[in-house]
C-alpha cells in the first residue's frame, strides 16, 4: 500500500497482473499507510487531521478517528494488532483502539512537530521524534516519557525499534543515522553515509541489515553486524522519502517525491530467510535478552561516507520490469467499518469481474480496444475528455511535487536560521563574560 499528496491511497496487487485500487476518502495529502500485522485492516494519516481505518476490499469501508488539531505525520499499528499510535504537527502522540476505534490517550512532552511515532515489538514502549531534535521513549502502561536522547545536530524525520526492541534507529536530517541502545541509553552506531537528510529507515526482519532512504535520491544497505555500508542503490529521480522491508525479508519497496515506487529485490544475502527469522524467533523468546556484542559490531561507531559500497542503478544493471499504465479501480469511501473482527480481505485478492477495469495491455489489438471502450462506456466520458482530465491532473501532480520540494527548502532554511541565531546568542554570550 502507498500514500501520496496526491490525497489518495492505492493497493497493489503485484501477483500475475498488476493492479491498482485507489482508496478515495482523505481530503488533503495522505502522510502514512500501513497495513495491520494480520493484513485484515489498513490504517492512513493524512494533513486532514484524520486517520482512518480501512477495510482493504472493493466497497472502501473506512472509519475516521478524529482527535489531533494539526495534521498527522505518521501511524502505526502494534505488532499485536489491537492499537494504533499517531503524530502530528499538534506536539502530541495518540494512542487509539482498533477494536473500540476510539482515542484512548494522549502524550505530551515534545516541543515542536511530531514527525514519526512507533510501538516496540513487545507494544509496552513508544519510540517518537520531533523537530525539537529529541527521540523519545514513552511507557504505554504509565503513559510517561522514560527516556530522552538528544540530538543537537538537527532533529530525526523518522524511528524505529529493531526487531528485537533492543534499540531504535533514527533517521536524522542533519545526514545521520543513529542506533541508539534503550536498555543502556547508549549510541551504538552512527553512520553519516548521505549527502542529505534522511528520511526514512527499514530494519530487515533478521535484525542484521538497515536499509535507509534519503533526500539525496539514495537508498544505502548497511550490514549492523560488521557496522559498514554495503549497498548504494540510484533509481529514483529525486528524494526518496520512505522506504520498507517486506514481512519476510525477500523484498523491499521505496517511494520518492519522482511519484514512482520502486520494488526491489533482496539479494545481499545468501543466508536462507526462513531458518535466519526461525533463529531470530528463538532468540529474542528467551528470558534473558542477546548479548550486545552478539549483535553490534566491534568496531569504532563513526561510519564516514569513505567507506566503499557496490552501486547499484537500474538503468544499467537491472532489466526494466515497470508496469506501464496499470488498471486503476477507484474504491471511494463508504459506510463506517462496524467492528475489525468481520473484516475480510478476500473480496480485494479476487474482486468481481464487473468492477474490475480491463487491462490497457491485451495479446491483440483488438482485444485492446475492446478494453477501452468498454472502460469509457463505464465511466460515461469521452475519450477527449479524458484526456484533458488526465493531462490536468498530470499538471496539479507536477504542482504538488514543487510544493512538497520548496516546503523542504523552506524547513531547511529555517533551520539555517536557527543556527545562525543560536550562534549569534553564544557569541554575544561570550563577549559578555570576556568583558
Amino acid at each position: 500500500a502507498t500514500s501520496s499528496l496526491d490525497r489518495f491511497l492505492m493497493v497493489w496487487k503485484l501477483k500475475t497482473q498488476c493492479r491498482a485500487y485507489k482508496f478515495v476518502g482523505h481530503v488533503e495529502a495522505v502522510t502514512s499507510v500501513q497495513f495491520s500485522p494480520d493484513g485484515q485492516l489498513l490504517a492512513s494519516a493524512s494533513q486532514d487531521r484524520t486517520v482512518r481505518l480501512w477495510i482493504p476490499c472493493i466497497h472502501g469501508e473506512s472509519s475516521v478517528l478524529k482527535g489531533h488539531t494539526a495534521s498527522i505525520r505518521s501511524v502505526s499499528f502494534s505488532h499485536d494488532g489491537h492499537f494504533l499510535v499517531s503524530a502530528s504537527n499538534d506536539k502530541s502522540i495518540k494512542i487509539w483502539s482498533v477494536r473500540r476505534q476510539h482515542l484512548l490517550f494522549s502524550l505530551f512532552q515534545h516541543t515542536h512537530w511530531v514527525r514519526c511515532a512507533k510501538f516496540s515489538p513487545d507494544g509496552r514502549l513508544v519510540a517518537s521524534c520531533s523537530e525539537d531534535k529529541s527521540v523519545k521513549l514513552w511507557d504505554t502502561r504509565n503513559k510517561t516519557c522514560i527516556d530522552s536522547f538528544l540530538d543537537y545536530g538537527g532533529f530525526a524525520n523518522f524511528v524505529d525499534f529493531n526487531p528485537s526492541g533492543t534499540c531504535i534507529a533514527s533517521a536524522g536530517s542533519n545526514h545521520t543515522v543513529k542506533l541508539w541502545d534503550i536498555r543502556m541509553n547508549k549510541l551504538l552506531q552512527h553512520y553519516k553515509v548521505h549527502r542529505a537528510g534522511v528520511n526514512c529507515v527499514s530494519f530487515h526482519p533478521s535484525g542484521n541489515y538497515l536499509i535507509t532512504a534519503s533526500t539525496d535520491g539514495t537508498l544505502k544497505i548497511l550490514d549492523l553486524l560488521e557496522g559498514r555500508l554495503i549497498y548504494t542503490l540510484h533509481g529514483h529521480k529525486g528524494p526518496v522519502l520512505s522506504v520498507a522491508f517486506s514481512k519476510g525479508g525477500e523484498k523491499f519497496a521505496s517511494g520518492g517525491a519522482d511519484a514512482q515506487v520502486l520494488l526491489w529485490k533482496t539479494n545481499f544475502d545468501s543466508f536462507d530467510y526462513k531458518e535466519v527469522l526461525k533463529h531470530h524467533i528463538r532468540r529474542t523468546h528467551i528470558d534473558d535478552p542477546p548479548h550486545l556484542l552478539d549483535i553490534y559490531p566491534r568496531s569504532p561507531h563513526l561510519h564516514g561516507e569513505k567507506l566503499q559500497s557496490v552501486e547499484v542503478n537500474p538503468t544499467f544493471d537491472v532489466t526494466n520490469t515497470q508496469t506501464l499504465d496499470p488498471p486503476v479501480i477507484e474504491i471511494s469511501s463508504s459506510s463506517s467499518l462496524s467492528t475489525p473482527d468481520d473484516v475480510s480481505s478476500g473480496d480485494l485478492q479476487y474482486p468481481p469481474s464487473s468492477v474490475l477495469a480491463t487491462s490497457s495491455k491485451r495479446k491483440s489489438e483488438n482485444e485492446s480496444e475492446s478494453a477501452v471502450h468498454n472502460v469509457d462506456k463505464q465511466t460515461g466520458i469521452s475519450p477527449s475528455l479524458g484526456n484533458a482530465l488526465e493531462h490536468i491532473v498530470e499538471q496539479l501532480d507536477v504542482l504538488t511535487l514543487t510544493i512538497s520540494i520548496l516546503e523542504q527548502r523552506l524547513t531547511l532554511t529555517e533551520d539555517k536560521l536557527k543556527e545562525c541565531l543560536e550562534n549569534q546568542q553564544k557569541m554575544l554570550h561570550q563577549g559578555r563574560q570576556e568583558e
